[in-house]
C-alpha cells in the first residue's frame, strides 16, 4: 500500500484521488479566497489534461475536416476521429463500433431515436413506458411523440424506498407496449435502475428499451451486449470529454432500420435533385460536419477512465458515498431522497433541509469555495412526486476526497445554523 504525507506530518493510504487529482488544473483554484470543493459532478465533471491536450493537440496540429480529404490532415483528423469511435464502442462493448453514432449530446441523441424510429414504428393505441424519475431530456422528445402519433405514455412509480418500482412496471407492460424508456441512474434519487430485468421483461412482449446513461456511464462498467438493451445514450461532458458531445449505441440491425433523423452533407451516398440514398452507418446519422475536436477528446476521456478502471473508480466511489450519508444523516435538519447505503447506489445525495431554500443553501457554501447544485435538476416530475419544489444535491466523482466531504459538511452545518438562527 502506497502512503502519503498530509501538511501535518501524519501518513495517509494514498487513495484513488490522491493518484488523479494532480490531472485535473481546476481543482487546484481557489473560489473566493477559499479551496475550491467541487461536488457538481452530476451536472459536469472536471477534464483532465489529457482531454484538455486531445483538444488543442489537434487544432494545432491537425485541424482539418473529416472523411472528405484525401491530404494528409484530413486523414490525420479521420483516423483519430474514428479512432474515437472505436474506443467507446470497446468501452460500452459494443459489438461494432458501427452501432456508436456521434451526437451533441444525450439529449439529441434520445431525439434521434424519438423523431427516427418513434415517429415510423408507434402509432394509436401503442403504449411507452417511461418513470417519475426521469431527466426532462428523456420526457419531453416522448412526450411530442405522442402527441404526433397517439401513443399513451406510461410511468412507473417509486418504492417507498424511492426506488423504481419492478412490481408496478410488471402490471404496466403488456402486448400495447412498444418501448420502455429509462434511466439507468436517476440524477436525483441516486438509485440505480434493474435495467436487464427491466430489458427482459419488456423483450417478452416485444418492445424495445433505450437506456439513458448519462448518470452510469462516468461511474459504472456498461457491457450493453449484457444488458441487451436496443439504445442507450451517454453525454461526454458528464464523463471527463468537452461538452457538445455525446454518443447514442443503438444495435446494428435496428439501426439499419431507421430513416435518417437529419438531412445534409455527410450522411449520403447518392443525391440527385429529386431524391437520395444514404450512406452506411453509422455515417447515416451523422450530417454535416461534426464536433471533430469533442469526439477526439471524448476518446481521450474514455481512455483515462478505462486506465484507471471502472470497477475501482466504482468501488472508490462507493466508499466515498457511504462516507457523505454518515455525515449528512447526523445533521438532523437534513432529509435525504433516494436509497441509502449500504444499497448500491451512485455517489449523489439530494437533501433538503427544513425551510431553508436550496438555493440559499448553494449560496452559502459557495462562499465557502463548495460548489453544489440547487434547484430540481431537470427533473420537476419527480420533485412533485417525493413532495419537494426543489433540491440541494452534492455530487461526487473519484477526484473527490473524505478531507472535501468534511469540509462541506461543516459549511452546511454552519449554514443551516444561520438560517435556523434567522428563522427563529
Amino acid at each position: 500500500m502506497t502512503f502519503i504525507q498530509t501538511k501535518s506530518g501524519i501518513h495517509k493510504p494514498q487513495t484513488l484521488a490522491d493518484t488523479v487529482r494532480p490531472d485535473f488544473p481546476i481543482l487546484h483554484r481557489e473560489v473566493h479566497g477559499k479551496p475550491l470543493v467541487y461536488l457538481d459532478n452530476a451536472a459536469t465533471s472536471q477534464k483532465p489534461h489529457a482531454v484538455i491536450h486531445a483538444l488543442e493537440h489537434y487544432y494545432s496540429h491537425y485541424n482539418s475536416n473529416v472523411h472528405r480529404g484525401v491530404h494528409t490532415l484530413s486523414s490525420e483528423a479521420t483516423d483519430a476521429y474514428e479512432g474515437a469511435r472505436e474506443k467507446i464502442a470497446k468501452f460500452v462493448n459494443a459489438a461494432s463500433s458501427q452501432e456508436i453514432i456521434y451526437a451533441r449530446n444525450a439529449t439529441e441523441a434520445i431525439n434521434l431515436v424519438a423523431y427516427s424510429w418513434g415517429l415510423s414504428n408507434l402509432q394509436r393505441g401503442d403504449e411507452v413506458i417511461l418513470t417519475v424519475m426521469e431527466h426532462h431530456s428523456n420526457l419531453i422528445p416522448w412526450q411530442l411523440v405522442a402527441q404526433k402519433t397517439g401513443a399513451r405514455l406510461q410511468f412507473v412509480q417509486l418504492t417507498p424506498e424511492e426506488e423504481f418500482d419492478f412490481g408496478h412496471y410488471q402490471s404496466l407492460v403488456n402486448e400495447k407496449t412498444k418501448l420502455v424508456s429509462v434511466s439507468h441512474v436517476s440524477n436525483t434519487l441516486g438509485c440505480i435502475n434493474p435495467i436487464k430485468d427491466i430489458v427482459g421483461l419488456a423483450h417478452q412482449y416485444g418492445a424495445k428499451v433505450l437506456v439513458d446513461a448519462c448518470q452510469s456511464a462516468p461511474h459504472l462498467p456498461l457491457d450493453v451486449q449484457d444488458l441487451d438493451c436496443d439504445w442507450l445514450v451517454a453525454s461526454g461532458h458528464k464523463m471527463c470529454a468537452p461538452t457538445g458531445i455525446g454518443f447514442l449505441y443503438g444495435k446494428l440491425n435496428l439501426l439499419r432500420s431507421m430513416p435518417p433523423f437529419l438531412g445534409g452533407g455527410e450522411m449520403i451516398a447518392d443525391v440527385f435533385l429529386e431524391n437520395s440514398t444514404y450512406a452506411d452507418l453509422p455515417h447515416k446519422f451523422e450530417a454535416g460536419t461534426p464536433a471533430i475536436a469533442e469526439a477526439i477528446a471524448l476518446g481521450a476521456a474514455v481512455d483515462y477512465l478505462t486506465n484507471i478502471g471502472m470497477d475501482k473508480i466504482h468501488a472508490y466511489e462507493a466508499e466515498l458515498t457511504t462516507y457523505l450519508f454518515e455525515k449528512l444523516i447526523q445533521i438532523p435538519q437534513v432529509k435525504i431522497y433516494g436509497p441509502k447505503p449500504p444499497k448500491d447506489r451512485a455517489a449523489l445525495a439530494s437533501f433538503t433541509s427544513g425551510d431553508v431554500h436550496p438555493h440559499d443553501l448553494s449560496t452559502m457554501l459557495d462562499q465557502s469555495g463548495i460548489a453544489i447544485r440547487a434547484g430540481h435538476h431537470c427533473t420537476q416530475p419527480l420533485h412533485r412526486f417525493i413532495k419537494a419544489q426543489s433540491t440541494a444535491r452534492a455530487s461526487l466523482y473519484f477526484y473527490n476526497t473524505k478531507e472535501e466531504i468534511d469540509t462541506f459538511i461543516a459549511s452546511l452545518q454552519e449554514s443551516i445554523e444561520f438560517f435556523d438562527s434567522i428563522f427563529s
